[in-house]
């Protein structure tokens, strides 16, 4: 027996598939769990938008399921079956709530690129908490920074790995994709990687960075 046939029947889904007045009504029950899904995740980061009101928070949810829900439905297609269709859609209102909340949280804060708070790194920890061997390697990431990246790697593993600015509000204030910001994370932290290992330094006892999503 196929897969196909033994897959539970989906109602919503194959209502959003029709046209007219069920058509109408499941795009309006999608809707209404987009928007529950959307508060849900918004609840859940109340502390970073504790400054807004009932109100605005709301309009996030809803902006959040909107935009969810077009995205949803340009990718009705691409539903394969391999969890429940609302499990599907509500990771898109998920991922999109997430968004909104972070770019709200900074709106009013300034993502300064060409910060060169990397040139501190070395300063960062009490000296007193610091072996040789910590600091040693502290000022060997602050010269390979420098002599090894481009000042747009600089900029971007500044802000994403060293100050925290989650990678989508960055993305929206550089005008450019969280793709490409990956990517440039990316090269960076392949090029630190390659420059300390030149140097001796084993940074697998070390942990590492990366970006906020």
């Amino acid at each position: 027996m196929s897969h196909a046939s033994t897959r539970p029947r989906e109602p919503l889904l194959d209502a959003l598939r029709q046209t007219g007045r069920v058509g109408d009504a499941a795009l309006a029950e999608l809707h209404a769990l987009l928007v529950r899904g959307a508060h849900h995740e918004l609840r859940r980061r109340s502390e970073t938008l504790a400054q807004l009101s009932h109100g605005e928070i709301d309009d996030l949810a809803h902006q959040a399921a909107g935009d969810a829900m077009a995205a949803i439905l340009a990718k009705l297609e691409t539903f394969r079956g391999e969890s429940r269709f609302t499990t599907w859609a509500y990771k898109f209102v998920l991922l999109e709530a997430g968004v909104k909340a972070r770019r709200r949280a900074w709106q009013a804060r300034e993502v300064t690129l060409e910060d060169e708070s990397w040139r501190h790194i070395a300063d960062t920890a009490p000296s007193a908490q610091q072996t040789v061997e910590d600091s040693d390697l502290l000022r060997a990431i602050v010269e390979a920074i420098e002599s090894t990246l481009t000042p747009h790697q600089r900029e971007v593993f500044s802000a994403l790995a060293l100050n925290g600015v989650p990678i989508d509000v960055l993305a929206e204030r550089r005008n450019t994709t969280r793709g490409a910001l990956y990517k440039t994370l990316h090269d960076a932290r392949r090029k630190l990687r390659a420059k300390l290992a030149d140097a001796g330094y084993d940074l697998h006892d070390h942990g590492h960075t990366g970006a906020r999503r």
